[in-house]
Parts: C-alpha cells; sequence; structure tokens
C-alpha cells in the first residue's frame, strides 16, 4: 500500500485541488497532517491559485484521526506524538487562510475530519455523507467550537455527547451543510462556490467567529447545565464528558479561539482525581482512553480468524433464517434479523405460545419506533418479514435454523434430530444454548460440520455480542457464514471454542457464585450490588439474579457445578429464594421490591431468608460476619472472574486475550472506559483481561491465594495465573503454541 500523502493540482481557472490520499478513510495520520501544512503553505504563496478546494481520495473526505497514533502514545507514553492539528492547522493555515477554501465532502467526514471541513469556509456535500465527532468514544474530546456555531448548542452538544453523525442532507438543514450535489458535480460545484466567495458574489465565513447561533449568555448556560447533569447520570465515570462540555462554556463566555486554547492549555489534575481534566492530550494518556482505545482494536481484531478468515473462503448469502422458539431470546432473535432485511419463520409448540411470541416481536420493533430509532415504513417492512408456523413445513428452504429453547439436553437433541431431516443440505444448524456443550446437544445427528453456536445476550435484539461456538468439527465455511450474519443484523461476532459455558459465560460463572459465598461470609447483599455499581457495571450481581429469574439461576449453576466442582461455591440462597414463592422480578417478588416508574429497592423481608442461608452454609469465621471494605467486596467478587478467565485463556477458548475483552464489554456490560479509585488505588478498565493486567497478575495471584487459604479452594488460583504472576508474564500475552490451548482452536 502507498504511503499516506496529499496532492494537489491547480487547474486552469486558479482554483488548486489539495487531495487527502490515506485509503481506506484518509484518516489523519501524520504524514497528512504535515502534507496538508505544506500544500496550503503553498497554495497561498502561489500567484496563480484564486481559491483552494480540499477533498478525499476515494470517495470519502476523511475518517478523522488516525487512531492508530493513539496506540504509539500508549506504548511509549509520550504524548508530543500528537500534533497540535486545531491550531496549527485548522484555525492558522486554513479558517485565517488570505484564499478562499472549499470543502468537497463525502462518503464520511468524521472526527478531525469533520473539523477539518468545518474550517474552510464552505461545505459542499455528496449524499447521504456521514458527519460526526464521535471522539468521546475514544476517551478524548472532539473539536468544540464550530459545531455549536454552525448547527447550535444543544444540536451540537447532542452530536458530540452521543457521538451520534448526522446525513449531510440534515447537515444542510442545519446549517453545517452549504450545499448538497451529486457525486459527480460535488468537484464541479465546489470550484465554482470556491470562486465565487473569492469574487465576493457568496459570503466568505469564518465558523469560528460565529455567533448567530449560540442564543444568549444565559440561554447557553442553562443548555450547558442540563447537559452537565445529563452526563453525570449516562456517563458519571467519564471525564472526557464533562472536559468537553467546560471547553464549549470556555468558547462561548470568551470566544471560539480562547475555546480552541483551552483545549491545549496543560491544566495538569490532582493525584487520583482525573475527573477534572479538560485537556485532549492529557485526556488521551487518561487510562480512559487507554481502555476505550483498546477495546476498539480489539473489536476490529475479533474479524480475523485463523484457519476461517484467512484461507479464501467467501460467505454465502443468508437470506432466510428459522428460528425455533418464541420466548424472550427467541423473539430477540427474531426482531435483530427482520429488522435487517433477512426473512424469518418463527416455530412454536402451539398457537398460544406463537401468538405469544409474534406480539413480543412486534412490541420490540414498536419500540424502536417510540424511542426514534426506526421509522414507521421500516418497522412495517420488518414485520412483512415474519411468518409464524407450528411445524417444519417452511424450512425446506431456510438457510439457517437458530434453536432457542430452554435448557434442557433431551428436548435439544430431539429437535436437532429433526432439523437434519427438515433442512437443506447447506443449512447452518445453531443454537442459543449459554451453558451446554455443543458436542452434546448435536450428538445424535450426522450433521456435526453444520452444527454450530449462535450464543445472543439478552435482549437478543439490543445487545452487541453474538459469541459463536465452534465443535472440533464445525467447517470453517459455516463459521465463516455466521460471522457475516452477525454483522450483517449489526452484532459484534467473536469465535470461540466449546466448552461448558463457552467463554463468557464460562469466565463469569464465579461473578454470582462469589457474590453469594460474601452473603454466607456475613456481607450484606445490597452493599455487594452497590459496590458492584460503583465499580461500572450496570447493576449488582444480586439484582441481575433478580432480572435473570431464579429458576434459569439454579438450572444454569446446575450446569456449572458439574462441569467445574472442584471449584464451584454452592449456596443454598437460590433454593431458599424459590421455596419462599420467590422468582425475581418476573413474579415481582425477588430480593428488590419492582414498582413501575420507579427504581428498585431492597426488600427486607428477603432478610429473614439471607438468615437462614448464612445459617445452613455455616462458614463465617468464629460463626461472625467477615469485615471487608468495598474495595475487597469488588476484589473478592471479580478476581475469580479473573482466574477462571485465566483457564479460558490457557485452553484457548478464545483465539486471542483480546477477543474475552470484547465479550466482556459487549455480553457482560464489563467496564471499557471507566476509572475506580478505591483508597487511592487507580482502575483501568477495558475489559476483563486488560483490567486484570492493570490490577497486575501478581496482586490478584495474592489476593486470591490468601482468600483460598481463609475461604477454601472457591478462591485457589489458576496454574496459568500463578504462572503469568510468578515470571511477570502479562495475562494478555499470547499463550505458547505448545499448549494445550491449541487443540480448541
Amino acid at each position: 500500500m502507498a504511503a499516506p500523502r496529499v496532492t494537489m493540482e491547480v487547474g486552469n481557472d486558479g482554483v488548486a485541488i489539495i487531495t487527502l490520499i490515506n485509503p481506506p478513510v484518509n484518516a489523519l495520520a501524520i504524514p497528512i497532517v504535515a502534507g496538508l501544512k505544506d500544500k496550503f503553505e503553498e497554495a497561498t504563496s502561489r500567484d496563480d491559485v484564486k481559491a483552494i478546494v480540499l477533498t478525499g481520495n476515494g470517495g470519502r473526505f476523511s475518517g478523522g484521526f488516525d487512531i492508530n497514533v493513539f496506540q504509539k502514545v500508549h506504548g511509549a507514553g509520550d504524548v508530543s506524538l500528537m500534533p497540535d492539528v486545531s491550531v496549527e492547522l485548522v484555525v492558522n493555515l486554513i479558517e485565517d487562510c488570505k484564499k478562499p477554501i472549499v470543502a468537497a465532502v463525502e462518503g464520511l467526514a468524521l472526527g478531525g475530519g469533520l473539523e477539518l471541513a468545518m474550517g474552510c469556509h464552505a461545505r459542499i456535500a455528496a449524499p447521504k455523507t456521514q458527519l460526526g465527532l464521535p471522539e468521546l468514544t475514544l476517551g478524548v474530546i472532539p473539536g468544540t467550537q464550530r459545531l455549536p456555531r454552525l448547527v447550535g448548542l444543544s444540536k451540537a452538544i447532542e452530536m458530540m455527547l452521543l457521538s451520534k453523525s448526522i446525513t449531510s442532507e440534515e447537515g444542510w438543514k442545519l446549517g453545517l451543510i452549504d450545499a448538497v450535489v451529486t457525486s459527480e458535480e460535488l468537484l464541479k460545484v465546489s470550484r465554482l462556490w470556491a470562486l465565487d466567495i473569492a469574487a465576493r458574489r457568496k459570503p466568505w465565513i469564518r465558523s469560528l467567529h460565529r455567533t448567530d447561533k449560540l442564543g444568549s449568555l444565559s440561554e447557553a448556560r442553562e443548555v450547558l447545565k442540563l447537559a452537565r447533569l445529563q452526563a453525570k447520570k449516562t456517563a458519571p465515570n467519564m471525564p472526557q464528558h464533562q472536559a468537553c462540555l467546560d471547553v464549549i462554556e470556555e468558547g462561548i463566555v470568551h470566544g471560539g479561539y480562547s475555546g480552541v486554547l483551552k483545549c491545549l492549555l496543560l491544566l495538569r489534575a490532582p493525584e487520583f482525581d482525573l475527573y477534572e481534566a479538560k485537556v485532549f492530550k492529557e485526556l488521551v494518556m487518561l487510562d480512559t482512553s487507554r481502555g476505550l482505545v483498546h477495546v476498539f482494536f480489539a473489536q476490529r481484531a475479533t474479524s480475523k480468524v485463523p484457519n476461517v478468515t484467512d484461507i479464501g473462503l467467501k460467505p454465502r448469502g443468508v437470506r432466510k433464517v428459522a428460528v425455533i422458539g418464541g420466548g424472550l431470546m427467541g423473539s430477540g432473535i427474531a426482531t435483530a434479523h427482520i429488522l435487517n432485511n433477512i426473512y424469518v419463520v418463527l416455530k412454536e409448540v402451539n398457537s398460544e405460545y406463537l401468538l405469544k411470541g409474534i406480539k413480543t416481536i412486534e412490541a420490540n420493533v414498536r419500540g424502536l419506533v417510540t424511542r426514534g430509532k426506526l421509522t414507521q415504513d421500516k418497522a412495517n417492512n420488518a414485520l412483512k418479514m415474519l411468518k409464524g408456523v407450528l411445524d417444519y413445513s417452511e424450512f425446506k428452504d431456510v438457510d439457517m435454523v437458530i434453536e432457542a429453547v430452554i435448557e434442557s439436553v433431551p428436548l435439544k437433541q430431539k429437535i436437532f434430530s429433526e432439523l437434519e431431516k427438515a433442512c437443506p443440505p447447506h443449512c447452518i444448524l445453531a443454537t442459543n444454548t449459554s451453558t451446554i456443550d455443543l458436542n452434546i446437544v448435536g450428538e445424535k445427528t450426522s450433521s456435526q460440520d453444520r452444527i454450530i453456536g449462535a450464543h445472543f445476550f439478552s435482549p437478543a435484539h439490543v445487545m452487541p455480542l453474538l459469541e459463536i461456538v465452534r465443535t472440533e468439527r464445525t467447517s470453517a465455511q459455516v463459521i465463516l457464514d455466521l460471522m457475516t450474519v452477525g454483522k450483517i443484523i449489526k452484532k459484534v461476532p467473536v469465535v470461540v471454542g466449546n466448552c461448558t459455558g463457552f467463554a463468557v459465560n464460562r469466565a463469569f460463572f464465579p461473578y454470582s457464585q462469589s457474590a453469594r459465598l460474601l452473603v454466607s461470609l456475613g456481607v450484606d447483599v445490597f452493599r455487594i450490588d452497590s459496590a458492584i455499581r460503583s465499580f461500572g457495571l450496570p447493576i449488582g450481581p444480586f439484582q441481575l439474579l433478580d432480572l435473570a429469574g431464579y429458576g434459569v439461576a439454579a438450572a444454569t449453576s446446575k450446569e456449572f457445578d458439574k462441569a467445574f466442582p472442584d471449584r464451584s461455591f454452592q449456596s443454598p440462597l437460590v433454593d431458599l429464594l424459590l421455596k419462599s414463592g420467590r422468582n425475581g422480578k418476573a413474579n415481582g417478588k425477588g430480593l428488590y421490591t419492582y414498582e413501575k416508574g420507579s427504581k428498585p429497592k431492597p426488600d427486607p423481608s428477603v432478610l429473614p431468608i439471607i438468615e437462614e442461608c448464612r445459617r445452613l452454609s455455616n462458614i463465617m469465621p468464629g460463626g461472625k460476619p467477615i469485615s471487608v471494605t468495598e474495595k475487597e467486596i469488588v476484589e473478592m467478587i471479580l478476581f475469580p472472574v479473573v482466574n477462571e478467565s485465566c483457564r479460558v485463556l490457557e485452553e484457548g477458548i478464545v483465539v486471542r486475550a483480546s477477543d474475552l475483552d470484547v465479550a466482556s464489554v459487549l455480553g457482560m456490560s464489563f467496564p471499557s472506559y471507566r476509572i475506580v479509585t478505591f483508597s487511592k488505588l487507580v482502575w483501568r478498565c477495558g475489559g476483563i483481561v486488560f483490567w486484570a493486567d492493570a490490577v497486575g497478575a501478581n496482586y490478584v495471584y495474592t489476593s486470591l491465594k490468601k482468600w483460598s487459604q481463609l475461604y477454601g479452594n472457591f478462591f485457589k488460583p489458576s496454574r496459568f495465573l500463578e504462572e503469568r504472576a510468578t515470571k511477570g508474564i502479562p495475562l494478555s500475552a499470547p499463550v505458547s503454541s505448545s499448549s494445550t490451548s491449541r487443540a480448541r482452536l
């Protein structure tokens, strides 16, 4: 691939066309930034240049700053690698240029790409061009000054805080884009527009100097106040959100140029008080940015699977999918497919269940319309892609079947035997089981090469992870096909090996067990949930237990107890709750009370049940509750998860450690960005393994070893963790090729 470069051609009309060339998205790599400076200086000094048009090669303007630089900065710890694009390039060379500059925008203009375009004196765009400032998702602030001046403060804040892009058509209505023209006409119109500005036939506008869309100072401060409150609720531990609003306010109060400079001030945050950082470069060095950038690259890496994506296979089209089971998972899976134009046949055992499943799917789609995420026309078209059936007659031409019934081995085996007869020979036979070994599921079939796990996370039409489980016999073609379908339905497919619980549920099975163990040791249920929420998970283990239902929890616990008896803690808590007539949120009787319109509240009536659980467990040292800090609660719940993750890595259940990070973030909502401080110990997140490496393998190992001596084998460190800790090797380092892990994948 050719090196990134910037070219310039001067036409007979006196317009210099400056073109970014850095495929595939013309990212603003350091050579591009340097090339832009050179070309703008040259165009400004040349007498034969009357005006300038800035554009991108290959039908794309620019996807923004080259994120690979973030990795280099984090690896080297050298923030000087980040160039000062905003002041030097956008303000001095573009916005204050003595010759008019027009941006000819096509395909996308995101992040620094949109900032470049906004620095120009006009913007002409092709249809359906994406415009946005998504930098907050990487832990840094975007250019904050021009967007509010072009589209208004409220809309600009929405776009920045939600990292929400808009189309060029919406941009034209808002004033961000001056004209939308066809791709064929884009350069021609842009040249003429630039010449018209030079001849004063069109206005010469420097967006940084505009104030007409900002409103009064009091109105602006009220908008910012509401935005701060919202950001505290939705992103309480993301310093870049508050920093972004701080810099916007600086520009409104003191002027746009002052706001730009504030981004570059070296305001050093107090030790451990990381929420005060207001500077782009400082934010880059914060652990929030490290975690977000790690997850960004880790998510990209999931699409590379050895012996699947690198052997020249082409994905086969999947146009019709059958879903067996219209319950919560089945209806969500069906919803995800019809929303993305894949025809779905939903099968149930009787008319009552089928009607209920169809109504759930309709409710899912209507909910998206209500929340403004789907137009009514698209909703109607999606529902036309659904058909309900009570037998296998419609299965003769399906490309894939996804079984989503209850976790019953005999039932699943019966269904797969029937599917083998009812479906065409090319049909993918997938199961949504969350715990059962796939070899057992397909034991009574002869189509082992077509059997695969398609493990969705609830709610299936919302949660972004698709865990693709392959056995030793699953064909590479079937894996590739399911990966492709996953991307079509807007999921992130992560390919994992076959075992009880697979990658995510296997790694996290100690999560609920350690929480119940702590309860048996005398720690308050609701204090445990509070500590886990403070860490950054959306809900604690006991509220999660309420949501899942106690029947499901009992069934999955039995699977894990059977598979890993040497390291399971068998708590009587769930059985006691079931015997008392409780089943969590499903029947309104759980550890919490659930009232419509209000948050769940701790239910004091469960305290006698918890006391009975402690009496039956009988593990409190000396019969007295243990004393633990909030930090110790988090560690005692999550370090066993790290320990099991080490076994997952050693056994090669995942291709690479970062796959487990992505799966934990997207499937279990493990924090990808938060910084948690307990007693001046700073933890950065970014997925379970990335977090464990940040905490330190030796610290995790010595803690688990201490607890295993005090409370038993549940906490016993794994061989892999012990080896990495004692040798000082990161947990994320590749597993030796001689390891037994290669047998899994």
